[in-house]
């Protein structure tokens, strides 16, 4: 009997500690979103997404759980499934951190586009219930704003979607974390060029990105959800941060101007297929890939017979001068003949493709700035 009661005094006591645990088990802030919030591997450096950083602004003890997926709507983060994710893992005490936008406007993609009045606050709502359901707090989170100036004016990309967002937080007596003003303010303050460098303008890697961040900049807007979630609920897991706290993050100083240099294609000549999943075999002469400090790309390509380049759509003002041989191109649906000499602009948003014909090579320049190719 002794023994039987002892076995039962270590089994409660097991019981308690065991509860005990459950009951210390940290707060874990899940997040739902988009490309700009996602984490990306070390391969991808120096791109980040904000949730990568929220961690340095959370209380001791605080887990992030990013589960933010590129590409994704609020509509086909949960028909893809990725909803099911979190609410595997969404517990009572946890926090539900909801930010999309940037995709849910593509009217051109309806596995993804949303009506802003109507569709996309349902949509949204879907996460609020599952976060009540779950005994968690949800918060909701208005789209980051893109980079876009026009001069000095900085552009509102987004539309109606941030203020629909708002009035279903306030509908629905939800935290509201207004990064699209927040972010729009620290933009403006900086201006154009004082803000590039928080984005992913990567000389070296030939990238003009103005919707994705580099560290600095992910680190910046992680600040601003931090100190606009405060702001929203004093009581948040947070630490004391404000956005002119955020506003002193500094990013890295460009990279130093390379000098003049002179190129001898022959040192440079790659073998390649042809550009946009084209056909046959093309040597490509990437001029000053390595030179930074300047937008301007300039190269050289020569379709060998029966190269192409595949039909595509611009994403950037572009030029091609053809040099030597002779070659169809498809403009817009259209083709045409061009031999040397001739001299194409093909703009931002035409579909075009090239393709070499007859016996001798096709050579031609291609020049673009990097800076105006849209993400």
């Amino acid at each position: 009997m002794a023994h039987r009661f002892k076995l039962l005094l270590a089994y409660a006591g097991l019981c308690i500690a065991t509860a005990a645990v459950g009951a210390e088990r940290p707060v874990r802030v899940f997040i739902a979103g988009d490309s700009t919030a996602s984490a990306y591997p070390a391969t991808r450096a120096p791109r980040e997404g904000w949730g990568m950083q929220l961690h340095r602004y959370l209380a001791d003890g605080v887990e992030v759980r990013n589960h933010a997926q590129s590409g994704r709507s609020a509509r086909s983060f949960i028909e893809q499934g990725w909803l099911d994710g979190i609410a595997n893992e969404l517990g009572a005490g946890d926090v539900l951190l909801v930010q999309f936008g940037h995709n849910d406007a593509k009217v051109e993609d309806p596995a993804r586009y949303s009506e802003p009045m109507a569709a996309y606050p349902r949509w949204l709502m879907r996460y609020v219930d599952l976060a009540r359901e779950r005994g968690a707090t949800p918060v909701l989170v208005t789209p980051v704003a893109r980079r876009k100036f026009d001069g000095n004016q900085l552009l509102d990309t987004h539309g109606p979607y941030p203020q629909a967002v708002r009035e279903l937080a306030r509908r629905e007596r939800v935290p509201l974390v207004d990064l699209a003003a927040s972010s729009m303010d620290w933009l403006r303050l900086l201006g154009d060029a004082d803000s590039r460098p928080y984005f992913m303008h990567v000389p070296a890697q030939k990238q003009a990105d103005d919707t994705h961040f580099s560290a600095a900049g992910a680190q910046l807007v992680a600040c601003l959800v931090a100190a606009g979630w405060r702001a929203a609920d004093p009581g948040a897991p947070v630490r004391a941060v404000a956005p002119q706290d955020c506003h002193r993050i500094a990013a890295p100083a460009p990279p130093p101007v390379s000098p003049s240099v002179v190129v001898a294609e022959r040192d440079i000549a790659t073998t390649q297929p042809g550009p946009h999943d084209g056909a046959g075999t093309t040597t490509a002469y990437p001029f000053f890939a390595d030179a930074t400090g300047f937008d301007l790309v300039f190269r050289k390509r020569a379709l060998h017979p029966g190269a192409t380049i595949g039909a595509h759509v611009n994403d950037k003002d572009e030029i091609y001068y053809v040099l030597s041989g002779r070659g169809a191109l498809t403009l817009n649906g259209q083709e045409r003949e061009v031999g040397a000499g001739d001299a194409i602009l093909t703009r931002s948003g035409d579909s075009h493709a090239l393709r070499q014909i007859g016996d001798e090579d096709l050579v031609i320049f291609i020049v673009f700035d990097e800076a105006s190719r849209k993400p």
